[in-house]
C-alpha cells in the first residue's frame, strides 16, 4: 500500500532510491542538497542493505559509481553545479561504456562557487554534455516534490532500458521545499547481474570488457556512430512533456521544473485580464520535445521561455520554432526565483501591444 507523508524534496527523493530498490549511493556533501546523503546514511543500509557512502570527493564518487554499474548494480550519486562540475570526466567515461547510473544535480546558482539559492543555469552542462566528447545524458526535470520521487524509478528504468546515464536536474528550492508525496511501495534489490555486467568470467561465454578507451580511430568512430543511433532511438521513444490550457492559447509560455508553476500561475492571472495564455513544460530535456513546440508554433503568435538563468534552454525553443514565430525571454539568475507578476509583465510588454 502506497504512503502518504510531508516530506523535503532531498529527503523524499532519497525515500525514494531506497524504495526502488537502489544497490549503491556514492557521493560528497555540498548545500543544497546534503540531506540526500544525511537521509541514506540513517538506515537504508538497515532497511535493504544499500550501501551508502560519503567519498573524499565528487571525484573518487563519480568513480565509484563506474565501478557499481559496471558490476551491473543499481547506483546513485547526488551533488550540485560546482560539485557535479567535478564528475563531468567520470561521466563522460560512464557514457562511453554504456552503462546505467542515476545522477541527481540540485542546481545552486553560479557560475564559480556563486550562492547556495536555487537556479537552472546547469541546463547546458546536462542537456549539451558538460564533459569531452560527443554524449548524451538523458534527463529529467521534476517540478514538485512528488515528481522528485517519481523520477527517481524513471530514472533507473530508463537507465537500464538503454544502458545509459540518467540526470535529474533539479533546483535548491524543490530540494527543501515540503510538499505532500505518495511513497511507492518497496522493490525488493536485484539478485541478478545483467549478461553484460563485470561479475567474473563464466565458462559459459567470454570475459566482459567495459571501457571508454578505444585507441583505433576506426574502432573509436564506430562506438560514436552506435552512441548516437541509441541517442536518435531515445529521442524517438523518451520525450515526456506536459501541457496546460495550450488548446486555445494565443501565447505560450515554456519552462521547465519550478519555474513551469511559476508560469501556470501567471497563466491564470493573464486569462484574468482576457489573454488566453497557455503553458508548455518539457519534462524530458533530452530528448527534447522540439518536434511538439514546432507544431504549437503554427498556432499561436508568440512563445516567452522563462528560466532561472541567462538564457540556456530559450536556444532550443527558438531552434524548434525555426523562426515561424518570435520567441522572447525572460530571465532571473542568482538565486532569486521569477514571480508570476513580472512574468506577466513580461509578456504584455511583448506580446499584448502587437496583439491589439
Amino acid at each position: 500500500m502506497k504512503e502518504l507523508k510531508l516530506m523535503k524534496g532531498n529527503e523524499a527523493l532519497a525515500e525514494a532510491a531506497i524504495l526502488a530498490g537502489c544497490d549503491g549511493y556514492f557521493g560528497y556533501p555540498i548545500t543544497p542538497q546534503s540531506e540526500i546523503l544525511e537521509y541514506l546514511t540513517q538506515d537504508a543500509r538497515k532497511r535493504t542493505g544499500m550501501v551508502v557512502l560519503q567519498a573524499e570527493s565528487e571525484i573518487a564518487a563519480i568513480n565509484m559509481i563506474y565501478g557499481g554499474a559496471g558490476c551491473g548494480k543499481k547506483v546513485m550519486t547526488s551533488s550540485s553545479s560546482p560539485g557535479i562540475s567535478l564528475m563531468q570526466e567520470g561521466i563522460s567515461y560512464i557514457a562511453c561504456a554504456e552503462l546505467p547510473c542515476l545522477l541527481v544535480n540540485v542546481v545552486r546558482g553560479g557560475p564559480g562557487l556563486g550562492t547556495i539559492q536555487p537556479s537552472q543555469g546547469d541546463y547546458f552542462q546536462a542537456v549539451k554534455g558538460g564533459g569531452h566528447g560527443d554524449y548524451k545524458l538523458i534527463v529529467l526535470a521534476p517540478s514538485t516534490v512528488q515528481e522528485m520521487v517519481d523520477h527517481v524509478k524513471l530514472g533507473f528504468d530508463l537507465a537500464f532500458k538503454w544502458r545509459n546515464p540518467v540526470m535529474i536536474l533539479t533546483d535548491g528550492a524543490l530540494g527543501q521545499m515540503m510538499e505532500k508525496v505518495e511513497l511507492p511501495t518497496q522493490l525488493p534489490r536485484s539478485t541478478e547481474a545483467p549478461a553484460w555486467a563485470t561479475v567474473g568470467k563464466p565458462k559459459t561465454r567470454e570475459r566482459n570488457i567495459l571501457t571508454s578507451l578505444h585507441i583505433q580511430p576506426d574502432k573509436m568512430q564506430e562506438i560514436n556512430l552506435h552512441l548516437q543511433k541509441k541517442y536518435r532511438d531515445i529521442e524517438k521513444e523518451e520525450i515526456r512533456f506536459e501541457k496546460f490550457q495550450c488548446d486555445d492559447a494565443e501565447i505560450i509560455l515554456i519552462a521547465f521544473g519550478l519555474v513551469a508553476r511559476i508560469c501556470q500561475k501567471a497563466a491564470q492571472f493573464a486569462r484574468e485580464k482576457g489573454i488566453k495564455v497557455g503553458v508548455f513544460r518539457p519534462i524530458t530535456l533530452f530528448p527534447y520535445p522540439y518536434n511538439e513546440l514546432n507544431k504549437l508554433a503554427d498556432q499561436v503568435k508568440g512563445f516567452l521561455t522563462v528560466e532561472m538563468n541567462a538564457g540556456q534552454m530559450v536556444e532550443d525553443v527558438r531552434l524548434a520554432v525555426n523562426g515561424k514565430i518570435p520567441v522572447e525571454f525572460l530571465g532571473r539568475m542568482g538565486g532569486i526565483i521569477p514571480t508570476p507578476e513580472e512574468i506577466l509583465h513580461k509578456l504584455e510588454e511583448k506580446f499584448v501591444g502587437e496583439m491589439v
